[in-house]
C-alpha cells in the first residue's frame, strides 16, 4: 500500500509539472510575445512620429539613433551662445539653441560635506551623458514659416546674464509674419517665470498652442534604486473636486512607455531625492500632461510634457502665455512658500513624506522648530526624542510597572513551573490566575514597542528625504546625520590609518556603507546596542527558553543591522533607549525590584574579602 501512495504521488507530480510546462509554453509564452511586440510597436511608433505632426503635438526628444557623449563640459556648451545664470542659490547658463535650461548647479549644497567639494548639478547640457533639460515652446498645424523648435536659434534682444533683477528676452522671426518673443526672470530662489509673447504681423489667422517640455536622457545608475524613496517622474493633477499626485519610478515608468493627464493648473515633473524640476502651467487653464519614455538605441529617454490651450491669433492681434519652472531643492519652507504664491496644489508633497505623511510632517516640523532654538539638528532630534517620552510618560509607566511587578512575581513564577512542569494547561492557568491576582497585564510591556514603531519609521523618513537633515552635523566626528556613523571598529575608530573598505574580498562587509548588514560596527552601532542590551536586561526573562535565547541575541543582531542606518537615527534610538533606562529604574526601584543597574553597581562597590 505503502509503495502504491508512493507511485501514485510521483505521477501526480510529473503530471502536474508536464501540465505547467505545457501551459507555459503553448498559452503564458505566446501571450507574453504578443504584449511585448505591441509593446515596442507603440514605442517604434511613438519615437518615429514626426514632431509635430498631430495638431498640438508637443515636440519630442531631438536625440535620434545611437547618442554619443563628450565628458568635456565645455565642450558641451561651446556648441552654441549662452546667457550666464547667476543668482544666490543657482548658478549655470541657458542655451540660445531652443531657449533651452540646460546648464545649472546648486550654489548652496556641496556634493560631501567638505566645502571646497564642488557643487551639486541639476541639469546638464545636451550631448553630455545623462543630459538634462528643459524646454519652452509652441507647436501648430500648417503655420506658414514654421514655429521655434528645440534647435532654433534665438536672438538676444535685451539683458546680458540672468539673475533675480535683470531678466533675459529672446526673439525670433518666422519670416512670415510671425514674431517670438520670449522673457526669462528669476527670483532669489528657484522659480523661473517665462512670458512668451507671439505677435501676428501677417494677414492670415494663426492656430497654436504653448508647451513645456523636461527631458531626461538616461538615468543616473543610483536614481530610482530605494524602496523608501521615490524617484522619478511626479505631477499633481485636478481629478474630480480635488487633486490628486501620481508617481511613477525610472524602473517602472519604462516599462508603461506613456502616462497621460487631462487637468485644470497642477504641475508636472522629475524628481530626485533632493532636487526637482517642475513645470508649472497657469492654474486657470486646461493643459494635458504626459510622462513619456522613448528609446534612442536602448537608451532610455524620459520626458515630462505639457501642451496648452490652443489660441488663435487674428492678424494685427498678439498673445502672451505665462509658464513657470521650479528648478532647485525640495526644502520645505521654499515649496510651502511657492505653494501659497502660485496657488499650486500639494506642491509640498514634491518631498516624498511616505504613507505615514501625518506623522511624518509633524516630526519634521517639530525637529525644525528645536533647530530653530538650538541651532543643530543633532540636538534637535535629542529634543524631539525627550518630547515624544513627556507624551508617552503615563503609558511608559504603566508599562514599566507591569514589567516590574512581573520580575519581582519571578520566584512565584518559577514555583509554579516546577509544580506543574508536566502539565502545560495547568501551569498556564496558574500564571494567569497570579497575574489577575496581582492586577498585571502582560501585553503592557509590548505597548510603548508598538507605538514606538510608527515613530521610528516617520523619522526615518524624516533623516533620509529631507534636505534639511543632508550634511547636517551634530558634533565630533559626526558631520552628516543622514549618513552612517563613519567610525569603524576595525581600523580602532580611526585610530589605525587605512581603511576596512579596501580590504580585498571582504572589504563591503567591513567598511563602512549606507544600508543593510554590515560588520562595520561604529560608536553609535556599539552605543546603541548596549543601551539596547540593558534596556532587555531589565525587562522580566521570557518563560520560554527557546524565547530567551531568541530575546539574548537580539541586541547583537540589531546592532550590526542598524549599523548600516543614519547616525540621526542612532542617535535617536539609543538617547530613548537611555530615557526607557531612566524611567523603569525609578519604578524597579519604587517596587522594590531586582534590576541589572544595581546588581552591577553592588558589584563594582562590593569591599574585596
Amino acid at each position: 500500500m505503502k509503495n502504491e501512495n508512493t507511485r501514485n504521488m510521483v505521477i501526480f507530480a510529473v503530471c502536474t509539472a508536464a501540465i505547467l510546462i505545457l501551459y507555459q509554453v503553448f498559452v503564458m509564452g505566446p501571450q507574453m510575445e504578443r504584449r511585448k511586440a505591441a509593446q515596442d510597436a507603440a514605442v517604434a511608433a511613438q519615437a518615429a512620429a514626426p514632431a509635430g505632426a498631430t495638431a498640438g503635438a508637443v515636440p519630442g526628444s531631438s536625440a535620434t539613433g545611437a547618442l554619443t557623449f563628450v565628458t568635456d563640459r565645455t565642450q558641451a556648451l561651446g556648441r552654441v551662445p549662452r546667457i550666464p545664470v547667476s543668482t544666490p542659490t543657482l548658478q549655470g547658463s541657458l542655451s540660445l539653441q531652443g531657449g533651452r535650461i540646460d546648464d545649472l548647479f546648486l550654489k548652496n549644497y556641496r556634493q560631501t560635506v567638505d566645502p571646497s567639494s564642488p557643487y551639486e548639478e541639476l541639469f546638464r547640457p545636451q550631448g553630455m551623458e545623462h543630459a538634462y533639460f528643459v524646454q519652452f515652446g509652441w507647436t501648430g498645424p500648417n503655420v506658414a514659416g514654421g514655429v521655434p523648435g528645440p534647435n532654433t536659434v534665438w536672438r538676444l534682444t535685451d539683458g546680458a546674464t540672468l539673475t533675480p533683477t535683470t531678466p533675459v528676452t529672446l526673439t525670433w522671426d518666422n519670416g512670415q509674419g510671425l514674431r517670438f518673443t520670449r522673457q526669462i526672470a528669476i527670483d532669489a530662489q528657484y522659480m523661473f517665470t517665462v512670458t512668451d509673447t507671439v505677435a501676428n504681423l501677417g494677414t492670415q489667422p494663426v492656430i497654436i498652442a504653448p508647451y513645456g517640455r523636461i527631458e531626461r536622457q538616461g538615468v543616473p545608475p543610483a536614481l530610482g534604486k530605494t524602496q523608501i524613496l521615490h524617484e522619478g517622474a511626479i505631477g499633481t493633477f485636478s481629478k474630480g473636486d480635488g487633486y490628486a499626485t501620481t508617481q511613477l519610478k525610472y524602473g517602472d515608468w519604462a516599462k508603461k512607455p506613456r502616462e497621460e493627464f487631462e487637468s485644470t493648473g497642477g504641475w508636472l515633473g522629475m524628481t530626485d531625492k533632493y532636487w526637482m524640476a517642475a513645470l508649472i502651467p497657469p492654474q486657470t487653464e486646461t493643459v494635458e500632461a504626459e510622462f513619456v519614455v522613448t528609446d534612442a538605441d536602448r537608451y532610455n529617454i524620459h520626458e515630462a510634457r505639457m501642451l496648452g490651450e490652443t489660441h488663435t491669433i487674428n492678424p494685427g492681434r498678439q498673445i502672451t502665455e505665462v509658464q513657470h519652472l521650479f528648478a532647485g531643492a525640495k526644502r520645505n519652507e521654499i515649496l510651502s512658500a511657492y505653494e501659497e504664491q502660485y496657488d499650486l496644489p500639494r506642491f509640498i508633497y514634491a518631498i516624498d513624506w511616505g504613507f505615514l505623511f501625518f506623522l511624518t510632517r509633524p516630526i519634521f516640523l517639530l525637529v525644525e522648530f528645536f533647530y530653530g532654538l538650538v541651532g543643530n539638528f543633532g540636538v534637535a532630534i535629542l529634543l524631539l526624542t525627550l518630547t515624544i517620552k513627556l507624551i508617552m510618560f503615563p503609558l511608559a509607566n504603566k508599562s514599566y510597572e507591569s514589567l516590574s511587578k512581573m520580575r519581582k512575581l519571578q520566584p512565584q513564577m518559577e514555583k509554579i513551573k516546577e509544580q506543574h512542569k508536566d502539565d502545560p494547561q495547568a501551569q498556564q492557568k496558574a500564571t494567569m490566575e497570579l497575574y489577575q491576582k496581582e492586577k498585571i497585564n502582560p501585553l503592557a510591556g509590548c505597548l510603548p514597542i508598538l507605538v514606538q514603531i510608527p515613530v521610528f519609521y516617520a523619522l526615518y523618513k524624516v533623516l533620509f528625504v529631507t534636505i534639511e537633515m543632508r550634511h547636517a552635523p551634530f558634533f565630533g566626528w559626526i558631520r552628516d546625520l543622514s549618513a552612517p556613523d563613519p567610525t569603524n571598529i576595525w581600523n580602532l575608530f580611526g585610530l589605525i590609518p587605512w581603511d576596512p573598505s579596501a580590504v580585498p574580498l571582504i572589504g563591503g562587509l567591513i567598511g563602512s556603507h549606507a544600508g543593510g548588514f554590515t560588520l562595520a560596527l561604529s560608536v553609535l552601532a556599539i552605543i546603541y546596542g548596549f543601551t539596547m542590551w540593558l534596556q532587555q536586561a531589565m525587562n522580566p526573562p521570557a518563560p520560554d527558553p527557546v524565547q530567551r535565547q531568541i530575546f539574548a541575541w537580539m541586541p547583537i543582531i540589531f546592532t550590526f543591522i542598524m549599523a548600516g542606518f543614519p547616525a540621526g537615527l542612532l542617535l535617536y534610538w539609543a538617547w530613548n533607549n537611555v530615557l526607557s533606562i531612566a524611567q523603569q529604574y525609578v519604578i524597579m526601584h519604587r517596587f522594590k525590584a531586582e534590576n541589572p543597574i544595581d546588581d552591577l553597581i553592588a558589584k563594582l562597590t562590593k569591599k574585596p574579602a
